[in-house]
């Protein structure tokens, strides 16, 4: 008696390894499967400049990354809410300082350390969460956080289906340029957006499976994984949701990067990280004793 339909998928063609360099840019979900795979001590940069939700705005970290072009007076702005902290639209708040000297400072460090490490990168993980995107009016340019600012300073936009394409053909040619074939993962958060109801959030992402598949269909060295479908198939019941019913628990978490695990890694390297995540177990155990 089978109470659950399973999303069966064929094992990744190009495997990931324990010493690979992995880059993981993408939303919230992104930053989950990017930090479990850094604390079992794999090579691991998630989201220097923070979590990144359309299309635009992650090919916009992605050049920045691969220029290294330092961040400037020009880019700083003041964070809304009556806040005087400073931050930029290309960063989470997370990311604000108190003047811009500090921040520009500390922004430019953070996009030295993501360069150094592109050098080396030979994996990247792109998850992207939604079509929706936000373009501050003055500037014209799609922001990767809007800051808490003013909602007239911006204006709300879908990528279409060819524009999404074309961000993500984009940032293959950066992936591939100088000879360089790094491996790409491509895949959709499973994180639900509401903000249009239940069939914008559907339209929003079949956007972004239409577009992953062909970026998938179209490269070899790119290929999909289905976060959304598990968690829509295999994980439908409200039992696995935070307690926002948008967000997959930190038990739905797991289940998938497990299967992330079992889809991308060969069983010599699943049973060193299987060894290392009862390490990690014990290590934390012994610390909340302590």
């Amino acid at each position: 008696m089978k109470l659950q339909t399973e999303v069966s998928f064929e094992a990744a063609a190009n495997k990931f390894h324990m010493d690979d360099s992995i880059l993981v840019l993408g939303s919230c979900f992104s930053g989950c499967v990017g930090d479990k795979l850094q604390a079992l001590g794999l090579d691991v940069l998630v989201n220097p400049f923070g979590p990144l939700y359309n299309a635009a705005s992650m090919r916009t970290a992605l050049e920045r990354i691969v220029s290294g072009e330092h961040f400037t007076q020009e880019d700083c702005i003041s964070l809304g809410s009556g806040s005087s902290r400073i931050c930029s639209f290309h960063h989470h708040t997370l990311a604000s300082r108190t003047d811009a000297s500090s921040f520009l400072q500390d922004a430019n460090a953070v996009l030295d350390a993501a360069h150094a490490f592109w050098q080396r990168c030979n994996k990247i993980i792109l998850t992207l969460g939604s079509s929706w995107c936000y373009r501050h009016i003055e500037r014209n340019m799609i922001v990767s956080n809007c800051l808490k600012r003013d909602a007239r300073e911006f204006r709300r936009e879908f990528l279409s289906l060819e524009q999404t394409e074309e961000q993500l053909q984009y940032m293959y040619a950066l992936a591939c340029a100088s000879g360089k074939k790094r491996d790409i993962l491509v895949s959709v958060s499973p994180i639900r957006h509401f903000k249009d109801g239940a069939h914008g959030n559907m339209l929003s992402k079949a956007n972004l499976l239409l577009a992953s598949d062909k970026l998938a269909q179209e490269h070899e060295n790119v290929e999909y994984f289905p976060a959304y479908e598990i968690m829509m198939d295999e994980l439908r019941d409200y039992r696995f949701y935070a307690e926002d019913m948008l967000h997959p628990s930190a038990q739905s978490e797991n289940y998938i990067f497990e299967r992330f695990i079992e889809w991308g890694f060969s069983p010599a390297d699943r049973a060193e990280l299987a060894r290392r995540q009862q390490a990690l177990k014990r290590s934390l155990h012994i610390s909340k004793m302590q």
